[in-house]
């Protein structure tokens, strides 16, 4: 059984700490975009900045220039006019196209064994 005071002093040790060290500080860039949901269909101008997709079964067209891209859950599909910086994948079964850009390319799902296409295509 657990002792009922122990629980309460960790419980304020924990409190504790989180107070002293503060909230976390990592915070989304002004204009990032997330798109989070299950098969919406959405047109999104990056303007630069990073496209996050999360769910499953969403379709993202994106004119313009995103910084970055990340994709989270299963069967996206995302078009981008241009990637800058890197497209990350995680999940499986999805599709992210770009027309232009040398962006990195870090497919985490295919590293665990999941099937992802992500494909340079002519714009």
């Amino acid at each position: 059984m657990v002792d009922p005071s122990r629980t309460v002093a960790a419980c304020a040790v924990a409190i504790a700490f989180t107070s002293a060290a503060g909230a976390p500080t990592g915070h989304a860039k002004n204009g990032d975009t997330h798109i989070t949901g299950m098969g919406l269909e959405q047109t999104v101008d990056c303007n630069g900045a990073t496209l996050l997709v999360d769910g499953t079964r969403n379709t993202v067209n994106a004119p313009g220039s995103c910084w970055a891209i990340s994709v989270m859950g299963s069967g996206h599909t995302v078009v981008a006019d241009n990637v800058v910086h890197d497209i990350t994948v995680y999940g499986s079964n999805e599709s992210i196209f770009y027309k232009s850009g040398e962006p990195f390319v870090w497919d985490r799902g295919r590293e665990l064994g999941m099937t992802n296409r992500i494909s340079h295509i002519g714009g």
